[in-house]
């Protein structure tokens, strides 16, 4: 493989697109891959329209998630638009709010897990609606949901987690990282959340406390918040990526290493929100406790053609000791990463 060294001897980063672009996508991203076929196939989110600049707060991307087959760690292959069950109807029944008609800008963001005690297969995704009002413009961000015993036979349901523009207890939730389940049979799951202050608004971690997998979850607290962490590469946006399996890296107990993609804190340049650069990097959580114990403070990976977005979405234990991390690069194209479990400890703290 084709692949560049980071001098800390923690990842490499392999050269080229792991996805082509192709048709009228010109942007990839979001790479989730089928754990119910060993990793062979999976999904990708397809933007069909760009509004904006992804640099500058305000840019509304439209999409669709498509299927993928995996022919190396390296290369995959777009095939056919993923068709969920109940979809429409769904969608129409979350597309009001009052007199408001929202505006459904796709399915973004996917993940799946495969739970081994219903032997069902869930997917989760982004589902954002968009209220225009002349200048004023809002969004509701779901946590969508689908089950089904293949990625063939995927029922949408009503979201695990929604939005309530008028209750700010429920912001609304995005990129899920699936747990392990507590002492007591609770996974203490972590979202992507928001919390809006006097100067920006900070994507924020939260718990998401879910008993069922399929239905009802619940908002739990905010366990980090780019503002108070005092680390400047997080400092403005934080979303929770995918959690190592202790079969790659094992720190005892409870807790969990895994990823973290943060991004500088905003600035004001005249009218505009300008955002600063998003970098994947580590963090130790703690599902008994749903704690989330360290941050690097520095990132881990920051893509070498990145100039604004390097953002994980998906791991997978390659083993003896090793693992490919998937991102996307300024929301255009997915990368393949090699992670070294052992360089990857001697960046974690010693006690």
């Amino acid at each position: 493989m084709n692949v560049l060294m980071n001098t800390r001897e923690a990842y490499k980063q392999h050269h080229g697109k792991v996805v082509e672009s192709t048709g009228p996508f010109k942007h990839l991203m979001a790479v989730a891959l089928n754990p119910l076929t060993h990793h062979t196939d999976g999904i990708i989110r397809c933007i069909t329209s760009r509004k904006g600049d992804v640099t500058v707060s305000g840019y509304v991307d439209r999409s669709e998630i498509y299927k993928i087959r995996v022919e190396n760690p390296e290369k995959m292959r777009l095939t056919d638009r993923l068709v969920l069950k109940n979809e429409d109807a769904i969608v129409q029944s979350l597309s009001t709010l009052g007199n408001h008609q929202l505006d459904f800008i796709g399915l973004e963001d996917p993940d799946l897990f495969f739970d081994p005690s219903s032997e069902l297969l869930h997917l989760y995704f982004t589902m954002p609606f968009l209220m225009s009002n002349g200048s004023y413009r809002e969004a509701l961000i779901h946590l969508g949901h689908a089950v089904g015993k293949s990625l063939d036979t995927l029922e949408m349901t009503l979201p695990v987690l929604s939005a309530d523009m008028d209750d700010h207890t429920h912001p609304g939730a995005k990129e899920v990282s699936i747990t392990p389940p507590n002492s007591k049979g609770i996974r203490l799951n972590l979202v992507e959340s928001k919390i809006v202050e006097k100067d920006f608004t900070y994507s924020t971690v939260r718990i998401a406390v879910a008993a069922d997998m399929g239905r009802d979850w619940q908002f739990g607290k905010t366990v980090f918040h780019p503002k108070e962490c005092g680390i400047p590469w997080i400092s403005g946006h934080a979303s929770p990526g995918p959690l190592f399996p202790k079969s790659f890296i094992d720190i005892g107990g409870t807790k969990l290493v895994g990823i973290i993609n943060g991004r500088e804190a905003n600035r004001r340049e005249g009218t505009k929100i300008k955002y600063g650069i998003f970098s994947v990097g580590l963090f130790i959580y703690d599902y008994e406790e749903g704690s989330i114990d360290w941050v690097s403070p520095e990132p881990l990976i920051r893509d070498t053609d990145a100039t604004t977005i390097t953002f994980a979405s998906q791991f997978i234990d390659a083993g003896p000791c090793e693992g490919i991390l998937y991102a996307h690069v300024d929301d255009s194209f997915v990368r393949a990463y090699t992670l070294y479990a052992e360089g990857i400890k001697r960046l974690l703290p010693t006690k």
